[in-house]
Protein backbone atom coordinates (compact mmCIF):
# COMPACT_ATOMS: atom_id res chain seq x y z
CA UNK A 1 0.00 0.00 0.00
CA UNK A 2 3.02 2.29 1.23
CA UNK A 3 4.49 1.70 -2.51
CA UNK A 4 1.01 2.59 -4.35
CA UNK A 5 0.83 5.80 -2.36
CA UNK A 6 4.59 6.59 -3.34
CA UNK A 7 4.00 5.60 -6.83
CA UNK A 8 0.66 7.81 -6.99
CA UNK A 9 2.55 10.97 -5.39
CA UNK A 10 5.89 10.25 -7.57
CA UNK A 11 2.97 10.59 -10.62
CA UNK A 12 1.39 13.56 -9.32
CA UNK A 13 4.84 15.41 -8.57
CA UNK A 14 6.02 14.65 -12.27
CA UNK A 15 2.46 15.57 -13.81
CA UNK A 16 2.93 19.09 -12.16
CA UNK A 17 6.01 19.43 -13.15
CA UNK A 18 5.40 19.03 -16.82
CA UNK A 19 2.66 21.55 -16.59
CA UNK A 20 5.19 23.76 -15.07
CA UNK A 21 7.81 23.92 -16.99
CA UNK A 22 5.50 24.10 -20.18
CA UNK A 23 3.61 26.76 -18.68
CA UNK A 24 6.97 28.43 -18.17
CA UNK A 25 8.09 27.79 -21.94
CA UNK A 26 4.76 29.07 -23.84
CA UNK A 27 3.16 31.37 -21.00
CA UNK A 28 6.40 33.59 -20.87
CA UNK A 29 9.98 32.90 -22.65
CA UNK A 30 9.84 31.55 -26.17
CA UNK A 31 7.85 34.73 -27.41
CA UNK A 32 10.47 36.81 -25.51
CA UNK A 33 13.21 34.95 -27.66
CA UNK A 34 14.67 34.04 -24.01
CA UNK A 35 15.89 30.81 -23.13
CA UNK A 36 16.49 28.57 -20.31
CA UNK A 37 20.43 27.12 -19.09
CA UNK A 38 21.56 23.58 -19.83
CA UNK A 39 20.13 21.23 -22.40
CA UNK A 40 16.74 23.34 -22.21
CA UNK A 41 18.40 26.25 -22.96
CA UNK A 42 20.31 24.44 -26.10
CA UNK A 43 16.85 23.02 -27.76
CA UNK A 44 15.38 26.57 -27.37
CA UNK A 45 18.21 28.42 -28.60
CA UNK A 46 18.36 25.64 -31.82
CA UNK A 47 14.70 25.88 -31.90
CA UNK A 48 14.73 29.64 -32.21
CA UNK A 49 18.14 29.69 -35.00
CA UNK A 50 16.93 27.11 -36.66
CA UNK A 51 13.24 27.06 -36.54
CA UNK A 52 12.92 23.24 -35.88
CA UNK A 53 9.86 22.29 -33.33
CA UNK A 54 10.78 23.14 -29.95
CA UNK A 55 8.63 19.65 -28.66
CA UNK A 56 10.82 17.75 -31.13
CA UNK A 57 14.15 19.01 -29.56
CA UNK A 58 13.98 18.87 -26.08
CA UNK A 59 12.88 15.20 -27.08
CA UNK A 60 15.85 14.42 -29.26
CA UNK A 61 18.74 16.14 -27.55
CA UNK A 62 17.86 14.89 -23.81
CA UNK A 63 17.45 10.96 -24.61
CA UNK A 64 21.05 10.46 -25.12
CA UNK A 65 21.63 11.90 -21.79
CA UNK A 66 18.83 9.85 -20.29
CA UNK A 67 20.50 6.80 -21.96
CA UNK A 68 23.49 7.81 -19.72
CA UNK A 69 21.59 8.27 -17.05
CA UNK A 70 20.61 4.27 -17.44
CA UNK A 71 24.21 3.21 -16.77
CA UNK A 72 25.08 5.80 -14.13
CA UNK A 73 21.68 5.87 -12.44
CA UNK A 74 19.20 2.87 -12.91
CA UNK A 75 16.76 1.61 -15.23
CA UNK A 76 13.80 3.06 -12.84
CA UNK A 77 15.50 6.67 -12.88
CA UNK A 78 15.24 6.29 -16.71
CA UNK A 79 12.17 5.21 -17.38
CA UNK A 80 10.37 8.01 -15.47
CA UNK A 81 12.66 10.79 -16.98
CA UNK A 82 11.87 9.59 -20.35
CA UNK A 83 7.84 9.16 -19.79
CA UNK A 84 8.76 13.21 -18.34
CA UNK A 85 10.72 13.97 -20.96
CA UNK A 86 7.75 12.68 -23.39
CA UNK A 87 5.33 14.20 -21.77
CA UNK A 88 6.80 17.62 -21.33
CA UNK A 89 7.29 17.30 -24.83
CA UNK A 90 3.81 16.14 -25.96
CA UNK A 91 2.44 19.02 -23.70
CA UNK A 92 4.52 21.90 -25.86
CA UNK A 93 3.13 20.48 -29.17
CA UNK A 94 -0.35 20.62 -27.96
CA UNK A 95 -1.39 21.97 -25.00
CA UNK A 96 -1.88 26.17 -25.57
CA UNK A 97 -0.74 28.60 -23.11
CA UNK A 98 -1.86 31.93 -22.90
CA UNK A 99 1.09 34.52 -23.74
CA UNK A 100 1.25 35.89 -19.79
CA UNK A 101 3.03 39.70 -19.87
CA UNK A 102 5.03 41.64 -22.32
CA UNK A 103 6.98 42.68 -20.09
CA UNK A 104 10.81 41.76 -20.44
CA UNK A 105 12.15 41.56 -16.41
CA UNK A 106 8.73 39.92 -15.28
CA UNK A 107 9.17 37.45 -18.69
CA UNK A 108 12.60 36.37 -17.36
CA UNK A 109 11.74 36.08 -13.64
CA UNK A 110 8.51 34.09 -13.59
CA UNK A 111 9.16 31.93 -17.03
CA UNK A 112 12.53 31.13 -14.82
CA UNK A 113 10.19 30.70 -12.04
CA UNK A 114 7.94 28.40 -13.73
CA UNK A 115 10.81 26.18 -15.92
CA UNK A 116 12.62 25.63 -12.41
CA UNK A 117 9.75 24.48 -10.32
CA UNK A 118 8.92 22.56 -13.13
CA UNK A 119 12.39 20.76 -13.06
CA UNK A 120 12.64 20.19 -9.03
CA UNK A 121 8.90 18.96 -8.84
CA UNK A 122 9.85 16.19 -11.51
CA UNK A 123 13.18 15.32 -9.57
CA UNK A 124 11.21 14.70 -6.51
CA UNK A 125 9.03 12.76 -8.51
CA UNK A 126 12.04 10.78 -9.39
CA UNK A 127 12.69 12.09 -12.89
CA UNK A 128 14.47 14.63 -14.92
CA UNK A 129 13.28 17.13 -17.37
CA UNK A 130 16.59 18.47 -18.48
CA UNK A 131 19.51 16.01 -18.68
CA UNK A 132 22.08 18.84 -17.68
CA UNK A 133 22.89 17.31 -14.74
CA UNK A 134 23.55 13.72 -15.87
CA UNK A 135 25.80 15.33 -18.45
CA UNK A 136 27.67 17.01 -15.97
CA UNK A 137 27.81 13.60 -13.66
CA UNK A 138 29.65 11.49 -16.77
CA UNK A 139 32.41 14.58 -17.66
CA UNK A 140 33.07 15.25 -13.96
CA UNK A 141 33.73 11.31 -13.71
CA UNK A 142 36.05 11.15 -16.38
CA UNK A 143 37.62 14.42 -15.48
CA UNK A 144 39.79 14.67 -12.77
CA UNK A 145 40.04 18.53 -12.39
CA UNK A 146 36.46 19.46 -13.23
CA UNK A 147 33.35 18.60 -10.69
CA UNK A 148 29.87 18.10 -11.75
CA UNK A 149 29.33 22.16 -10.74
CA UNK A 150 32.49 23.31 -13.11
CA UNK A 151 31.04 21.62 -15.87
CA UNK A 152 27.58 23.02 -15.51
CA UNK A 153 28.77 26.44 -15.29
CA UNK A 154 31.09 25.79 -18.24
CA UNK A 155 28.13 24.58 -20.03
CA UNK A 156 25.76 27.52 -19.52
CA UNK A 157 28.77 29.99 -20.33
CA UNK A 158 29.18 28.53 -23.70
CA UNK A 159 25.22 28.60 -24.25
CA UNK A 160 24.71 32.16 -23.18
CA UNK A 161 27.51 33.40 -24.57
CA UNK A 162 25.99 31.91 -27.88
CA UNK A 163 22.83 33.58 -27.34
CA UNK A 164 24.35 36.93 -26.77
CA UNK A 165 25.83 36.16 -30.86
CA UNK A 166 22.53 34.72 -32.13
CA UNK A 167 19.44 36.51 -30.08
CA UNK A 168 21.72 40.05 -29.10
CA UNK A 169 23.37 40.88 -26.04
CA UNK A 170 19.71 41.73 -24.25
CA UNK A 171 17.83 38.47 -25.06
CA UNK A 172 21.49 36.95 -23.26
CA UNK A 173 21.46 38.98 -20.34
CA UNK A 174 17.22 37.94 -19.79
CA UNK A 175 18.48 34.59 -20.08
CA UNK A 176 20.37 34.85 -17.36
CA UNK A 177 18.17 35.96 -15.06
CA UNK A 178 15.63 33.44 -16.59
CA UNK A 179 18.37 30.90 -15.39
CA UNK A 180 19.25 32.38 -12.04
CA UNK A 181 15.69 32.48 -11.26
CA UNK A 182 15.35 28.78 -12.38
CA UNK A 183 17.70 27.57 -10.24
CA UNK A 184 16.99 29.45 -7.25
CA UNK A 185 13.48 27.89 -7.43
CA UNK A 186 15.12 24.13 -8.31
CA UNK A 187 17.07 24.76 -4.97
CA UNK A 188 13.86 25.97 -2.61
CA UNK A 189 12.26 22.80 -4.24
CA UNK A 190 15.13 20.41 -3.39
CA UNK A 191 16.00 21.63 -0.29
CA UNK A 192 12.99 24.07 1.37
CA UNK A 193 13.53 26.87 3.59
CA UNK A 194 14.72 24.67 6.20
CA UNK A 195 18.12 23.82 4.35
CA UNK A 196 20.34 21.68 6.67
CA UNK A 197 23.75 22.53 7.95
CA UNK A 198 26.12 20.35 10.15
CA UNK A 199 27.87 22.14 13.21
CA UNK A 200 31.21 20.28 14.35
CA UNK A 201 32.35 21.70 18.12
CA UNK A 202 35.72 21.01 19.34
CA UNK A 203 35.87 21.88 23.20
CA UNK A 204 37.38 20.93 26.42
CA UNK A 205 33.66 21.47 27.85
CA UNK A 206 32.43 19.09 25.67
CA UNK A 207 29.73 17.09 28.06
CA UNK A 208 28.14 20.91 28.97
CA UNK A 209 27.87 22.27 25.46
CA UNK A 210 26.06 18.65 24.72
CA UNK A 211 23.36 18.72 27.80
CA UNK A 212 22.66 22.41 26.76
CA UNK A 213 22.19 21.22 23.18
CA UNK A 214 19.98 18.36 23.78
CA UNK A 215 18.15 19.87 27.20
CA UNK A 216 17.49 23.58 26.24
CA UNK A 217 17.89 23.28 22.31
CA UNK A 218 16.13 20.07 21.93
CA UNK A 219 18.59 18.96 18.85
CA UNK A 220 20.16 16.06 18.62
CA UNK A 221 24.24 15.38 18.88
CA UNK A 222 26.15 12.90 17.92
CA UNK A 223 29.33 12.46 20.08
CA UNK A 224 33.19 11.25 18.27
CA UNK A 225 35.66 10.69 19.67
CA UNK A 226 39.01 12.33 18.69
CA UNK A 227 42.69 12.83 19.55
CA UNK A 228 44.27 16.24 20.58
CA UNK A 229 46.75 18.23 17.96
CA UNK A 230 47.73 21.63 17.95
CA UNK A 231 44.52 23.77 18.91
CA UNK A 232 44.41 27.58 19.85
CA UNK A 233 45.64 26.55 23.66
CA UNK A 234 48.74 24.93 21.82
CA UNK A 235 49.61 21.51 21.27
CA UNK A 236 47.61 18.86 22.89
CA UNK A 237 47.61 15.25 23.34
CA UNK A 238 44.37 14.55 25.56
CA UNK A 239 41.48 11.86 24.43
CA UNK A 240 37.94 14.48 23.91
CA UNK A 241 34.85 14.32 22.55
CA UNK A 242 33.97 16.27 19.44
CA UNK A 243 30.77 17.21 18.48
CA UNK A 244 28.20 16.87 15.92
CA UNK A 245 24.56 18.19 15.25
CA UNK A 246 22.28 18.86 12.18
CA UNK A 247 19.99 22.18 12.41
CA UNK A 248 18.68 24.22 9.78
CA UNK A 249 20.04 27.45 8.66
CA UNK A 250 17.83 29.03 10.74
CA UNK A 251 18.96 27.77 14.00
CA UNK A 252 23.26 28.14 13.44
CA UNK A 253 23.19 31.11 15.37
CA UNK A 254 21.61 30.27 18.48
CA UNK A 255 23.74 26.96 18.09
CA UNK A 256 26.80 29.31 17.70
CA UNK A 257 25.92 31.60 20.78
CA UNK A 258 25.09 28.87 23.41
CA UNK A 259 28.32 26.81 22.82
CA UNK A 260 30.50 30.55 22.90
CA UNK A 261 28.76 31.13 26.55
CA UNK A 262 30.00 27.88 27.89
CA UNK A 263 33.33 27.68 25.88
CA UNK A 264 34.39 31.43 24.48
CA UNK A 265 37.39 29.34 22.73
CA UNK A 266 35.34 26.00 21.56
CA UNK A 267 36.32 25.59 18.16
CA UNK A 268 33.33 25.36 15.72
CA UNK A 269 32.61 24.34 11.78
CA UNK A 270 29.80 24.31 9.66
CA UNK A 271 29.15 22.46 6.73
CA UNK A 272 26.21 23.22 4.32
CA UNK A 273 24.32 19.93 3.55
CA UNK A 274 22.51 18.46 0.64
CA UNK A 275 20.18 16.08 2.06
CA UNK A 276 19.01 14.95 5.60
CA UNK A 277 16.72 11.87 6.25
CA UNK A 278 16.37 9.75 9.41
CA UNK A 279 18.52 10.70 12.93
CA UNK A 280 16.71 13.43 14.97
CA UNK A 281 16.51 16.45 12.52
CA UNK A 282 13.16 18.00 13.70
CA UNK A 283 12.43 19.20 17.01
CA UNK A 284 11.08 16.19 19.42
CA UNK A 285 6.70 16.59 19.68
CA UNK A 286 7.44 16.24 23.70
CA UNK A 287 9.24 19.20 23.98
Amino acid sequence: MKRFVRSLISIGLMLAGIASAAFGLKGFLLSSRFIDGGVTGISMLISDVLHFPLSILILIINLPFIAVGYRQIGRTFAIKSTLAIAGLSLCLAFVKFPDVTPDKLLTAVFGGFFIGAGIGLAIRGGAVLDGTEVAALLVSKSSNLLKVGDVILILNIVIFLTAAFFLGVESALYSILTYAAASRTIDFLLHGIEQYTAITIVSTKSEEIKDTIINELNRGVTVLRGHGGMGSTGPGSDDQAILYCVVTRLEIGTIKTAVKDIDPNAFITTNALSDVEGGLIKKPAFH
